[in-house]
């Protein structure tokens, strides 16, 4: 392994790769796009490829915020040039991917960070607290998934050499994520999953996975983001020996003397929304590892995360369950 750099003294130069929805808010490049965010937020310099970016020297870390299919090799070209990384989710495309990121961040000793920012939200913080403490005994299976309602079928997520997957890569590979964290990363044993897709070659629609593991834990996810309701949804449940919990708003049931008793936690309701919070949180830990104020661990965890993925897709092509 490489020596690790040196923490960052003074202020952090940071470097925006995209300027998508997920850069406004806290994909190769676009120039226009990337002007005008620069201009809102008052940032001095435009790029409109990562090399020249790379090449100024002028920059401590770079956050990944491109298409899926360029978060590869635009965090291999950070770490080449000795830069730390903060990644949106998937890493890669690919397990093998990963292995290679994985193994580039250890020999050059540089950062790559994992942008699952649910790991980042207040409540869920709360949640893991119960969980790591044992209050509600042991997980025995945790329930989530999302409905969000159909819209214009366009751009990058729905090409799929882009995106890499539809609905399940979007929106399930984060509550996938949070659900193994919660859970300690339980080695997986089975998996089995359905898919809807409109077109043959298309991305999926939608997606129904179980996912079974190691400690007798179970994971089931229902995914769909052309959904015809009265309203979309988030849910996110954990069953345990003792209790349950679930998220939106955080509530927690413990057995009680024999009786289920509502063992919530109170506060001040939270000025803005869980996700905005949670982006923000996960950019000040990314800045605090970065100034060595906070312990860094290898990412190893994605390498896990996408095996799973790569084996739901499998699943759901072939129609069949796979053991690991």
């Amino acid at each position: 392994m490489a020596e690790p750099a040196a923490p960052v003294a003074g202020d952090v130069r940071l470097g925006l790769v995209g300027a998508g929805a997920i850069a406004q808010l806290a994909h190769h490049n676009d120039g226009p796009k990337a002007g005008a965010l620069a201009r809102r937020l008052g940032i001095p310099s435009v790029f409109t490829d990562i090399d020249e970016l790379l090449e100024t020297d002028e920059v401590d870390a770079v956050i990944i915020a491109t298409p899926n299919h360029l978060h590869e090799p635009h965090v291999l070209r950070a770490l080449r040039a000795k830069v730390h990384v903060l990644c949106e989710r998937p890493l890669s495309l690919t397990s093998l991917g990963v292995e290679r990121i994985l193994k580039s961040a250890y020999t050059s000793g540089c950062m790559v960070v994992v942008g699952n920012n649910h790991r980042f939200r207040a409540d869920v913080q709360q949640l893991n607290r119960f969980v790591q403490g044992g209050e509600l005994g042991a997980i025995s299976g945790i329930r989530a998934g999302q409905y969000q309602f159909r819209g214009p079928q366009q751009g990058w997520r729905f090409r799929r050499a882009e995106a890499g997957g539809g609905v399940f890569l979007e929106l399930g590979y984060p509550l996938l994520d949070l659900a193994l964290w919660l859970c300690d990363f339980p080695e997986p044993v089975r998996v089995s999953a359905q898919m809807v897709r409109v077109a043959p070659g298309s991305v999926e629609d939608s997606m129904l996975v179980h996912l079974e593991s190691v400690r007798g834990i179970s994971f089931n996810f229902d995914l769909t983001w052309s959904y015809v309701g009265q309203e979309e949804r988030w849910w996110f449940e954990v069953l345990s020996r003792r209790g349950s919990a679930r998220l939106a708003p955080l509530r927690v049931v413990k057995e009680l003397n024999g009786r289920a008793t509502n063992v919530s936690p109170t506060g001040a309701a939270a000025r803005e929304s869980v996700f905005l919070q949670s982006y923000r949180a996960e950019l000040a830990h990314f800045v605090s590892l970065l100034r060595g104020e906070s312990p860094y661990e290898l990412p190893e965890d994605q390498l896990g995360v996408m095996q799973v993925v790569e084996a739901v897709y499998r699943s759901a092509e072939e129609g069949r369950e796979i053991c690991f």
